[in-house]
């Protein structure tokens, strides 16, 4: 028992070093004034009241949540069709089928993003397509459609591959005994698939809207300079102005946002009256 003990700690340090440390980092620097130091801990909430005062980095949260929830709304109504067509199809091409959705995530996202660049700009890839039916060309760089579809695929394979393992795990006797007992394909779809791989779903949006609400590259690639989400506030405010102490209180706000987000989809996840499995 004390050698498995043992095979722990090592991980424990480096919890501690990159997860702990940055994190009562971001705490103390949230908390404390311009030019504060840990001598001369001052405690304000100063950084707070000027986020929340200001109209214009509310409106850049507001930005940043409705293009996050249309990104992960868009995920799962591609995502589920294409994760249920894998795992209700051949059982030789499901490896297959896996491997080409994960395949691309193999690549730095940032490579992904940048492929996107010469697809959409005005000259690019898509518009020269367009150009030989006569159509466009067509203004999608620096717009919320090209910010939106990097979105998508950079962070679609996650849902797609959660989605999956839920309908790969679920009993298919369950259907057999739904149909047996007089139910069709598309009630037994409602009546039990769709409940069994709610999990999967729930966890897929979590790994989706994550990412997508404090993405700063792909806003900063395909929006231009001129579309601004919350995670490019706090890499300006890091990297740019200088100023740790707003840039962690805003870090700290999203960090929140996130938390609440993920009690919320644990909260349907159990709730046996949400998922199909009440009595």
């Amino acid at each position: 028992m004390r050698q498995f003990r043992s095979m722990v700690y090592p991980y424990v340090v480096w919890i501690a070093i990159m997860i702990v440390v940055p994190m009562l980092m971001i705490l103390l620097y949230a908390f404390t004034g311009e030019g504060n130091d840990v001598t001369t801990f001052r405690f304000t909430l100063e950084n707070f009241g000027r986020f929340f005062s200001d109209a214009v980095f509310l409106d850049v949260l507001k930005r940043s949540l409705i293009i996050a929830i249309f990104t992960t709304i868009i995920c799962v109504l591609l995502g589920y069709p294409i994760a249920y067509a894998i795992a209700t199809g051949p059982e030789k091409s499901k490896m297959f089928w896996i491997l080409m959705i994960t395949l691309p995530t193999w690549i730095n996202m940032l490579v992904r993003t940048y492929a996107w660049v010469g697809i959409l700009q005005d000259d690019g890839l898509l518009n020269s397509f367009l150009g030989l039916f006569g159509i466009g060309p067509f203004k999608m760089m620096y717009t919320t459609f090209a910010v939106v579809l990097g979105m998508v695929y950079n962070f679609i394979p996650f849902m797609i591959l959660q989605i999956h393992t839920s309908l790969a795990k679920m009993d298919k006797s369950l259907l057999e005994a739904a149909s047996d007992l007089g139910a069709n394909r598309m009630q037994c779809f409602l009546r039990v698939t769709l409940p069994l791989s709610l999990p999967g779903v729930l966890s897929g949006i979590t790994l989706v809207f994550l990412p997508a609400v404090s993405s700063f590259f792909i806003p900063k690639l395909l929006g231009g300079g001129q579309y601004v989400l919350i995670g490019n506030v706090i890499e300006t405010q890091f990297l740019t102005s200088g100023d740790w102490n707003f840039g962690s209180a805003i870090s700290l706000i999203m960090a929140v946002i996130i938390m609440i987000s993920m009690y919320l989809t644990r909260k349907v996840d159990t709730d046996p009256a949400a998922n199909g499995r009440g009595e």
